[in-house]
């Protein structure tokens, strides 16, 4: 092969092999600089607190959801619990009713309901629920909600019990416009739940980073929070209600379009929301489409430049190989480069990750984690650019 060909691909090896470099050494020094915050001894918040839960098809998991939620450290008397069922086609809404019926503060309203009418709120309201889909559910929680913070979790998750203490203690603290705060996995089976489980670590790394730097906002809707008050000063879902998914982060970037430095990041082991990794191939890319899918509407450049840097470095691994099968040998010492660079950067960010979890196990399969890791973002990466619907909980949604 001649050298006039081979170089200048090789120099954009290097290019790729040095930009990765940079963007993930950045997200650990940015998540190792962002301080955990603990709450004051003795601290006893009293924020009246809504929690919002949007529900679909989660019957086998809705239970412990709504137990979790029940044995919370936070009184009773500060929060309720309004769960919008959209549309069930399982027992949730009625396993729902069930749980609510012991539990005062607890309610379940079905979003195609034109009415809603409890002892709780002192008149009856409309919901509004002209469409369906989460932003419309959270829409209709927000409107029938008392509280002055609004709490979102999601109906498959699991919530620690100091949960609520610790937001509600954070936001009285801060007075934050927007709290964003940490989702897990746990009861992870075999090799592809276990890749889910560390690469989602990653993400919570990126997430926090993106606060301490100040860009690169991202978030998780299963543990978000923010004032009723300023979801109605950005006008809700208004403008970002083209799309199923953007529930959590294109919210996030209105707030702090509106309210620059006004959002914060709750970094506390103990207010990590858990939920659990998709059980099978299918449902893991139809996840991560429905999350890439929003993308497409980041007025974030700095976002979208390193989800491309991390893109066209799996890809240059990739082709590479494609290229020593087909042309030269020398395209796979590119190739092998590149993986040692990648494997080198992402165990020392994920190793952090996994200590400050607690979830050290999660390296045993680092390995073979990082060959699924390159093959899903080239697939997700590229069906997110050519896909534009796709199947979730039994729709198929855009």
């Amino acid at each position: 092969m001649h050298l006039l060909t081979f170089l200048p691909w090789a120099a954009a090896n290097a290019a790729f092999a040095v930009s990765y470099a940079i963007v993930v050494e950045r997200y650990r020094t940015a998540w190792a600089g962002l301080p955990e915050w603990e709450a004051a001894p003795r601290v006893s918040p009293s924020v009246k607190i809504s929690i919002i839960i949007p529900c679909r098809n989660e019957a086998a998991r809705l239970p412990a959801c709504l137990a979790s939620i029940s044995r919370q450290s936070y009184p009773a008397s500060n929060f309720e619990v309004i769960l919008l069922d959209d549309g069930s086609e399982d027992e949730s809404f009625s396993l729902a009713q069930n749980f609510s019926e012991s539990h005062a503060h607890f309610r379940a309203v079905r979003l195609g309901e034109c009415q809603f009418n409890s002892d709780i709120f002192t008149e009856k309201k409309e919901i509004k629920a002209a469409r369906s889909g989460k932003k419309t559910a959270i829409e209709a929680g927000v409107e029938l909600s008392s509280g002055e913070l609004i709490v979102c979790t999601d109906a498959d998750c699991e919530v620690p019990a100091d949960w609520l203490l610790l937001v509600a203690a954070f936001y009285e603290e801060k007075k934050p416009k927007f709290i964003a705060a940490p989702v897990n996995f746990h009861r992870e089976v075999g090799s592809l739940q276990r890749f889910q489980s560390l690469d989602f670590l990653g993400m919570m790394g990126v997430t926090g980073a993106g606060f301490q730097a100040g860009t690169g906002l991202l978030c998780n809707g299963a543990n978000l929070a923010y004032p009723k008050a300023v979801f109605k000063e950005v006008g809700g879902f208004e403008g970002i209600d083209g799309m199923a998914s953007g529930d959590d982060m294109l919210l996030l970037h209105k707030v702090a379009k509106r309210h620059p430095g006004q959002v914060f990041y709750l970094k506390n082991k103990s207010a990590t929301v858990l939920t659990e990794a998709q059980p099978d191939l299918p449902s893991f890319v139809s996840q991560r489409l429905r999350w890439a899918s929003k993308s497409r509407s980041y007025t974030d450049w700095q976002v979208t430049l390193r989800l491309g840097v991390v893109y066209f470095l799996s890809a240059a691994i990739v082709l590479n190989l494609v290229f020593a099968c087909a042309i030269s040998w020398q395209f796979a010492v590119l190739a092998l480069g590149l993986f040692l660079v990648k494997t080198v950067i992402d165990f020392r960010f994920l190793g952090r990750m996994a200590r400050y979890f607690g979830r050290e196990d999660l390296m045993r399969g680092y390995l073979v984690s990082q060959f699924l890791h390159i093959a899903y973002i080239i697939v997700v990466g590229t069906m997110a650019n050519v896909v534009r619907h796709y199947q979730w909980k039994g729709r198929r949604v855009k």
